[in-house]
């Protein structure tokens, strides 16, 4: 299997400021704003989206965990981890993530969410968008968009977790 680091930490920092600008540019209001991190590193890129949001604007947005898991068509899981701060109804929740490729995680990320309450809006950001969708979704924030063949896999690596921030493609062939 072929490895090859296509983002590094420098680049990738940029793109969650990108995110950042582009949800002060469409939000009127960033109070009502909700940020949902998909455990496990789209949480870690909702806390770094938080933390620029506050150095630009001031303002210090609720962030959750969502869990999916117990919300997938292909994961049979009982126990949900999903943790939200405050409640949602009524909320504008940017759901974040860390790769876009299928849309059956963002699926179950949803169904999660109204099951805790209406938001008055869904929206979703991502850093990367591989193509590939089985779904009807499109992300509304996107950091990098980063076609690959679908034998390909995209691995974004997070400090918290991983000791490096970094997206790597791997090619199997």
């Amino acid at each position: 299997m072929k490895s090859k680091k296509i983002v590094d930490d420098i680049t990738m920092q940029r793109a969650i400021t990108r995110i950042t600008y582009e949800i002060i540019e469409r939000n009127k209001i960033l109070d009502n704003i909700v940020l949902a991190g998909i455990k496990t590193r789209g949480v870690y890129i909702a806390q770094r989206i938080q933390e620029k949001l506050n150095q630009l604007e001031g303002i210090s947005l609720p962030v959750g965990e969502i869990d999916t898991k117990a919300f997938r068509d292909d994961i049979k899981v009982e126990e949900d981890t999903t943790k939200i701060p405050i409640d949602v109804t009524d909320k504008d929740v940017i759901l974040v993530d860390d790769v876009l490729y299928t849309g059956r995680t963002i699926r179950a990320a949803i169904d999660n969410l109204v099951s805790l309450g209406r938001p008055a809006r869904i929206a979703l950001a991502v850093l990367v968008d591989r193509g590939h969708r089985e779904l009807p979704i499109r992300a509304d924030y996107v950091g990098k968009n980063i076609p690959t063949s679908s034998t390909e896999e995209i691995i974004v690596k997070m400090s918290e977790v991983d000791n490096e921030d970094a997206i790597i493609l791997n090619d199997p062939s």
